[in-house]
């Protein structure tokens, strides 16, 4: 009997444990299901530009499942957002924690501890990603900067050396290495690093150029410069020894071999454009060190002009220098002429000669130099900005307005504010002119996007708008900002009064029409009878005809004026 009880018992506690494993396990089944219903749920949410929600169903998802690497990797993303570091740090460390073989994770928390500084703590990441993945070589370079960026020299050589086991030797990891040791104070190590290269590729002269040039670096100059020699016997127009042998004689303190290798190297055909203007710009240093004698650089630049196929690059740089020296600027024309000569599409030199035609007030050149630079480059606004100012101060506000529009049409994120600005800004003092006002002040409201400061459309923009009587309040916001700028300035004060006159407001409008006369020594018609009208209007109706009367020497034929003085009262146009 005890038996039987034994065996019932048994029986029944295998039953119950039978039962709570499935209950436990239809209870995590069920867990999982509501825990992928929500992680779905958020990124619907998500996906739909809903991150306030996306947010808060993904905190529940980490509440719900810790052990959920994608949850905290999503809402990692959402506290970068809100600007919360630490908290952003975090989930993105628990993600990699959860699923290390996740590159993502991984390279995303990397680059996290990189934006905040913790390079031991990113090299650390790398370098595991990298024993996951040893044929990512872009994370041995990751690798290589983070070394350097904590100046754990010794590690860095040991990256380079892994790259050299894949790359094979090349110059770049060699001079970089090199360049290590000399870090490290390992001069020999340095040198031989470089002598290995050079003596791996015997037949490469730039090799033995680099070998020579670390001799140099390294105070060896006889083994450099017997080095150096015979790379130029062999190769006479090796470009770098040339240059390495041009620094030798710098410090040798040869001036006159310098000065040949200086002319060799210009002359060089293997010589880049770069090598060319670098090395003038050391002659042309050199030389005003020396007391500027411009005679020598002009000559040198005539030398590598004539050559076959010259280059534009130099041209415009020998127009620079005459500009510099303040040579005649007939002169510097022509030389600007002459790079326009090699390439038509050189807006830089076109446009130095668009200011010099500016400066004489040379109207029908600047428009003619405009008019070309707009078939080879349309895109530039500034020789719309010209061409339109130029037939502006001509009176041709047909032509002028057609310019500007044309300018604003090549428009784009990269456009200078200040200049679209300025666009906007005369295009609206045309457009007033030819009495399309509307058109007039939707061209002012795009100047204030584009500059909200621009002064003078802030003033232009003000005064037609009283002139309309319309905003007012808002045309007085905008003179008053002109004012508080310019606080001397006889127009934007004059404009200023005029507003607050035009707003009955009228003891202030003579403090400020006051103002206006002691910084103007010669107020035009306008600003006289706006002083009239306003004193008139403030009962001063004797200083008021005193104005009314200048304001009509200089404008005889105004009607109005007369009939103010006639009857001695402000009367509204």
């Amino acid at each position: 009997m005890r038996l039987v009880s034994l065996l019932i018992l048994t029986f029944a506690a295998a039953v119950l444990q039978a039962q709570s494993v499935s209950q436990r396990s239809a209870s995590t089944a069920q867990s999982d299901r509501e825990y992928d219903i929500l992680f779905h749920e958020a990124m619907l949410q998500r996906q739909k530009s809903n991150h306030a929600a996306a947010f808060d169903l993904l905190a529940r998802c980490v509440e719900m499942r810790p052990d959920a690497a994608e949850a905290h990797f999503f809402l990692a993303q959402y506290y970068t957002e809100m600007q919360q570091p630490g908290q952003a740090m975090a989930c993105y460390k628990r993600a990699a924690e959860l699923q290390p073989d996740n590159m993502t994770y991984m390279e995303t928390l990397a680059q996290s501890y990189i934006q905040r500084n913790l390079f031991q703590e990113a090299v650390a990441v790398v370098e595991k990603m990298y024993q996951t993945d040893k044929g990512r070589q872009e994370l041995l370079e990751t690798l290589y900067r983070l070394y350097i960026q904590e100046k754990e020299y010794e590690k860095a050589v040991d990256v380079l050396n892994r790259m050299e086991l894949i790359d094979g030797k090349s110059e770049r990891i060699s001079l970089a290495k090199s360049g290590l040791y000399v870090q490290l104070d390992r001069q020999q190590e340095a040198l031989d690093e470089v002598k290995a290269l050079s003596e791996r590729y015997p037949n490469d002269m730039n090799y033995l150029t680099i070998y020579a040039n670390t001799l140099m670096f390294n105070d060896r100059r006889p083994e450099a410069f017997a080095l150096l020699s015979r790379i130029m016997s062999d190769e006479p127009q090796n470009l770098r020894a040339q240059v390495a042998l041009r620094n030798y004689y710098i410090g040798e303190g040869d001036t006159v071999r310098t000065d040949s290798l200086t002319r060799c190297i210009l002359m060089n055909p293997n010589a880049t454009t770069e090598d060319k203007v670098y090395q003038l710009r050391q002659v042309i240093s050199d030389n005003e060190q020396a007391g500027g004698d411009s005679t020598e650089v002009l000559a040198l630049f005539g030398q590598i002009l004539r050559q076959p196929e010259p280059d534009a690059d130099i041209a415009e740089l020998k127009a620079a220098y005459m500009d510099l020296k303040k040579m005649p600027r007939d002169s510097v024309t022509q030389a600007l002429e002459y790079v326009l000569q090699l390439a038509p599409d050189r807006a830089s030199a076109r446009l130095h000669l668009v200011q010099f035609a500016w400066e004489a007030d040379d109207d029908q050149r600047i428009i003619s130099l405009c008019q070309q630079a707009r078939q080879y480059n349309p895109e530039e606004m500034a020789f719309y900005y010209y061409q339109g100012m130029a037939y502006y101060r001509q009176e041709d506000t047909d032509h002028a307005l057609e310019a500007f529009q044309n300018g604003i049409s090549v428009i784009n994120d990269e456009s200078s504010p200040e200049i679209v600005s300025d666009f906007y800004a005369v295009m609206g003092d045309l457009l007033h002119q030819k009495g399309r006002d509307m058109e007039a002040f939707a061209a002012y409201d795009s100047c204030l996007q584009w500059k909200p400061d621009n002064i003078g459309c802030l003033n232009n923009y003000a005064y037609f708008l009283s002139l309309k009587g319309k905003r007012l309040d808002e045309a007085e916001q905008m003179s008053h900002k002109t004012v508080v700028a310019e606080p001397h300035n006889a127009t934007y004060l004059d404009t200023y009064a005029w507003i607050l006159f035009m707003q009955q407001r009228y003891a202030e409008a003579r403090i400020y029409i006051d103002q206006t006369l002691q910084n103007d020594s010669l107020p035009s018609a306008d600003v006289l009878e706006h002083a009239g009208d306003i004193y008139a209007m403030n009962g001063d109706t004797g200083q008021a005809l005193s104005f009314w009367q200048q304001a009509y020497e200089k404008e005889p034929g105004n009607k109005l004026l007369a009939r103010k003085i006639k009857r001695k009262k402000y009367i509204r146009q």
